[in-house]
């Protein structure tokens, strides 16, 4: 494994690597080959790809109707695209109906910048929470990619994998081991917990070591799986610290920063939290990503800004 990958090569070299071993796997496209970087699949499996066109109802409703045929569907475009077309045909046709489809929701968050908000996925897993029986996960990493790849590949059922779309750089060696439903303690600290999912655990990753340089101990901790998610573990690293920082490239409502939130409120746990994401009722700015998460404070500056005003605040 390299030190930064593209998510999406992850992806199709998993496939690439499933059906040499036997997995009858089918991936569906909307027009999507260049955006899924799928070309090196149908060089080697000319024939097993399905391209749909431009129609995402239909490409749920395809795929839905190859794993009924005892097919391993997955779908592989981008995620705003994904959710909000097909919004109906994920919610009766895959989740509903406990279908056998992987759903790679590809660029998500605000990965396409400056085509903005019609491009921008900042609500793909509050949608996605609210649906039944699919299993949601959000690799920040390429090990993680792969290893969460691999496990949905085995998995009977519905899953939604939620994929950046820039390289993004290793956190894990290879004696990292994915679990559904495990969080990734990445660092440990007592002062706050920085809580992230994606391609922003980078961030916290970055602000964790700015904030130690000024004396403040700072966990560090993603959660790659929010469906399942170990709750009681999530609790417990947040306990260990005097205030939590959620950070995420998507709404504050419904994503990770609303499940640390349950998590606390229904611990009674009275710990100060702060999310940071797209605030409530605003969309990302059309912007490359640096200013983007410079505008909304998810970026390693903004979550240095944040969690020590909010230790500052708590004293």
């Amino acid at each position: 494994m390299s030190n930064s990958e593209h998510l999406a090569t992850v992806m199709v070299n998993a496939f690439i690597d499933a059906v040499d071993r036997g997995v009858d796997l089918v991936p569906v496209v909307a027009d999507s080959t260049s955006t899924a970087k799928i070309s090196p699949f149908v060089k080697k499996f000319p024939g097993r790809l399905v391209n749909v066109g431009i129609a995402e109802q239909t490409l749920v409703g395809t795929a839905a109707g190859l794993a009924i045929g005892g097919k391993i569907a997955v779908t592989c475009n981008a995620a705003p695209f994904l959710i909000s077309r097909a919004n109906e045909q994920i919610k009766v046709d895959i989740c509903y109906n406990n279908t056998n489809v992987k759903l790679f929701g590809l660029n998500a968050g605000a990965s396409y910048g400056p085509l903005a908000s019609t491009h921008h996925s900042i609500d793909d897993i509050s949608v996605l929470r609210g649906f039944g029986n699919i299993e949601i996960y959000a690799p920040s990493c390429p090990v993680e990619c792969r290893q969460i790849i691999d496990y949905a590949l085995e998995h009977i059922g519905p899953v939604y994998i939620r994929l950046d779309g820039k390289n993004l750089p290793e956190l894990h060696d290879d004696s990292y081991q994915f679990a559904p439903g495990n969080i990734d303690i990445l660092r440990e600290g007592s002062d706050i917990a920085l809580v992230a999912m994606g391609s922003t655990v980078h961030e916290i990753v970055d602000a964790a070591t700015q904030l130690a340089d000024a004396g403040i101990s700072a966990s560090v901790i993603s959660v790659p799986s929010i469906r399942p998610c170990n709750t009681s573990q999530l609790l417990d690293a947040l306990k260990s610290c005097k205030a939590v920082v959620s950070v995420e490239e998507h709404n504050v409502n419904g994503g990770v920063g609303s499940l640390v939130a349950e998590v606390l409120a229904e611990a009674g746990c009275a710990i100060p939290l702060r999310r940071l994401g797209i605030a409530d009722g605003q969309y990302a700015i059309a912007a490359d990503r640096a200013s983007t998460r410079a505008r909304h404070e998810i970026d390693a500056a903004g979550v240095v800004k944040n969690a020590t005003a909010l230790l500052n605040a708590k004293q």
